[in-house]
């Protein structure tokens, strides 16, 4: 071989090895458990406006995906827990789904085609606290799901995947190395695996460093952050500067394991909530995001993957929603990078180079009118009153360590108050309470603690009315009765 031509290729090798492998995708999940939500054509604006150009969706909601049509955006449309038996069992009623939710929005001529790449069977089917109650239907789902495109004429459109849970995999000693499945799952995870690698499909998985550091008393605030300050973990010849690495390897050694190594992920939930507990704040979670995007623009990758990060991320999540259920904490309900009404909490680099935040546009409110306690009033059964209200409304910043924690009483009656008042679209009998209410025009709102006023739209007539089973006022009392019990 000439010289010449012999240094030619040794750079041409350069060049493509220093390229790595191609751009990382980032996106967002959209929920849409809130009483009064954004209507979607405005959501699909703000994701427009922000050049977010995947989005993962919890349903297939008919209203999102008219909104989403013609706009370019990659979407993940979803299938319910709840419909997973149904599906494993009847491949017409996996053909009905696909027709309905899949086929109509891609077929739709006239420049209004939904970009629909992924099918996610399941909502985190696999989750601990679920026991094995959905465990026997995942697989057949999928499998259904997947004969149900190909008979669409769309199995090289559309992919099936199923999005597994955080605590899908564990490592007892905290190690990557010692990384595996829950013993329960490995059979299923096997069969899923098998089933994803025959068609060129990603593995969906959740990692959360938030709830690593909330439940795991030997990792610090710092290495959940992406610090440079923080102290590393060692694995063997491995150093691990960050949880999210420590996560992720732990995923690839327990998808080694089952005989997957190569197997491709896609992190489909990550992010950091801004209020509910102790740490979650906007500038914390600005500091997170800042450094995972850092981390993942860096291309550097985890010590078990070098230069080889997941092929897509997705933000978790978009916007705030107060109908979450808070069962692993009150925090699930601020997990949005936006407000309930789509304004920024804090500003970072989406990977479109605009490091400053587009807020929702021209979005409708209700009135601008609170609800309050009466200091006119006897205010001694005001505590059981704001227990109702918060047992039927969402008081989840009043947790301790939330943003609203520290106002002092009868303020936090009057947040509770509130939170039921403009859930029920600001209904006069809503801020009754007894006589206990007082409507006001003056904004109530204590330093950091927002007294929000709701918008117009509504889906609060399915909420819970002033009276409310007594299961819903255990699980507030233990949480709330904390910042009751100095009243008076």
């Amino acid at each position: 071989m000439p010289p010449n031509l012999s240094l030619f290729i040794f750079f041409l090798f350069l060049t493509f090895t220093s390229m790595g492998s191609p751009g990382l995708a980032i996106g967002v999940n959209w929920g849409t458990t809130a009483s009064h939500p954004v209507p979607p054509p405005k959501v699909v604006e703000l994701l427009k406006s922000n050049n977010i150009t995947k989005v993962k969706l919890f349903d297939a909601d008919p209203l999102v995906l008219q909104a989403l049509s013609g706009s370019n955006i990659a979407v993940t449309v979803a299938i319910s827990n709840s419909m997973l038996k149904s599906l494993n069992s009847s491949k017409k009623a996996a053909e009905s789904w696909v027709h309905d939710n899949v086929t109509r929005y891609i077929s739709s001529g006239g420049g209004s085609r939904v970009k629909i790449e992924y099918v996610a069977v399941g909502d985190d089917p696999f989750l601990l606290s679920y026991g094995e109650q959905y465990h026997p239907f995942v697989i057949g789902a999928a499998i259904n799901i997947q004969a149900a495109l190909s008979r669409a004429g769309l199995a090289s459109d559309v992919k099936v995947v199923v999005p597994c849970s955080f605590d899908s995999f564990q490592s007892e000693s905290g190690l990557p190395s010692k990384g595996h499945f829950r013993p329960e799952l490995n059979k299923t995870m096997v069969e899923l695996l098998t089933f994803l690698s025959k068609r060129h499909s990603p593995f969906f998985v959740t990692i959360s460093p938030f709830l690593s550091f909330h439940q795991n008393k030997n990792i610090s605030l710092d290495f959940a952050l992406f610090k440079g300050t923080a102290h590393p973990r060692n694995d063997s010849h491995k150093t691990y500067k960050n949880s999210f690495d420590l996560s992720y390897d732990t995923l690839v050694t327990a998808l080694s394991t089952v005989g997957f190594p190569e197997m491709d992920i896609v992190v489909v939930q990550i992010g950091w909530p801004t209020d509910g507990t102790a740490n979650a704040t906007a500038s914390t979670a600005e500091t997170f995001m800042k450094g995972l995007l850092d981390h993942l623009h860096s291309r550097v990758g985890t010590p078990l993957r070098p230069r080889n990060p997941p092929i897509e991320v997705y933000i978790f999540s978009l916007l705030d929603e107060d109908q979450r259920s808070i069962a692993t904490g009150n925090f699930e309900r601020h997990w949005g990078v936006f407000t309930f009404d789509g304004q920024a909490k804090y500003h970072f680099n989406f990977g479109q180079n605009a490091k400053k935040l587009v807020n929702a546009q021209n979005v409708e409110y209700l009135p601008t009118r609170w609800c309050v306690a009466n200091n006119n009033k006897d205010l001694s059964n005001a505590t059981a009153r704001a227990l109702e209200a918060c047992s039927a409304a969402d008081c989840s910043a009043l947790s301790l360590g939330g943003s609203c924690y520290n106002i002092s009483w009868p303020q936090n009656i009057s947040y509770a108050f509130n939170s039921y008042y403009q859930q029920h679209d600001q209904t006069p009998n809503s801020c009754d309470f007894g006589g206990l209410g007082l409507i006001t025009t003056v904004d109530p709102s204590v330093d950091n603690c927002r007294f929000p006023i709701e918008l117009r739209t509504s889906h609060s007539s399915s909420l819970l009315g002033p009276h409310f089973c007594l299961c819903m006022i255990l699980l507030t009392l233990n949480t709330f009765a904390i910042l009751f019990s100095f009243a008076g």
